[in-house]
């Protein structure tokens, strides 16, 4: 069976406050966009996980598909089986890539199998393996709290506009996104700021770690301020970076922006 993982960009992100548990209360919008990973799962004499396409760094026996199926192994008898996972959503982006493939992994083994696993139970396996990974079982828009890992519904739909996501060269890793935030509970929530007309988002709706990363990273900052010049209608860091998305209400021509960006319509 194969399935075809997408990514997701934060449309907005508000850092809360600092948990117990080391992470963090937040706010965000988990918006999905048409990037795309194949994974493949078929039963085997013995488990094996390959990949191709982008690199996936680490070994491979710690890929989140592995450690989903470790789970369900605990909670039914299931084969051996070989997985093929195809990577094409960048790694490192704030794209939620390894946490959207190990949510369609689990999709993907739930009805192979037969497993008969409801949302709120995928959703319960995802809470382990990701604070993200729980979005990608609905995967439709909606808005995130807790650490990102429980939900509200929301009314957003982008297909009428175009957007553009850029993946500059630049690594930012996790740690260093939360060093320089200062949690705080913004003046308005975003589920209030999303019911505004795109027009009105610029300004009002903001990923907290955009203040320092755009500072500490100016190619970053130039990508975010050049599709703004380009005529974008909103443009904004996803997740902890690096990659920049501007919503357009036409398709654009963006020149030499970046190489490497990616045009596609609102799903």
């Amino acid at each position: 069976m194969i399935a075809f993982p997408n990514a997701k960009i934060n449309i907005g992100l508000n850092i809360i406050s600092r948990r117990n548990d080391g992470y963090h209360n937040l706010e965000t919008i988990f918006y999905p966009v048409q990037i795309k990973d194949a994974l493949e799962v078929i039963e085997a004499s013995e488990m094996r996980f390959e990949s191709s396409g982008i690199e996936i760094p680490g070994h491979a026996n710690e890929n989140l598909c592995l450690k989903a199926y470790d789970l369900l192994r605990k909670d039914f008898d299931l084969p051996n089986i070989s997985i093929h996972l195809h990577k094409q959503i960048p790694i490192g982006a704030g794209l939620g890539g390894g946490s959207a493939d190990a949510a369609f992994f689990l999709k993907l083994v739930n009805e192979k199998f037969s497993l008969g696993l409801g949302t709120e139970e995928l959703q319960a396996y995802c809470r382990k393996l990701g604070a993200d990974c729980a979005f990608f079982i609905e995967n439709k828009p909606l808005f995130a709290y807790g650490k990102g890992d429980y939900f509200e519904p929301i009314a957003l739909d982008l297909s009428a506009y175009y957007i553009v996501l850029v993946m500059p060269a630049v690594h930012v890793s996790t740690g260093e996104a939360y060093r320089g935030v200062k949690p705080q509970e913004p003046a308005t929530s975003l589920k209030d700021l999303i019911q505004l007309p795109v027009e009105e988002w610029q300004g009002k709706i903001k990923n907290d770690f955009e203040r320092h990363i755009l500072q500490a990273h100016p190619t970053i900052r130039g990508v975010k301020a050049a599709l703004l010049e380009a005529g974008a209608l909103f443009a904004l860091m996803s997740g902890s970076g690096a990659s920049v998305y501007g919503i357009f209400k036409s398709e654009p021509d963006l020149g030499t922006l970046a190489p490497g960006y990616l045009i596609f319509k609102g799903i």
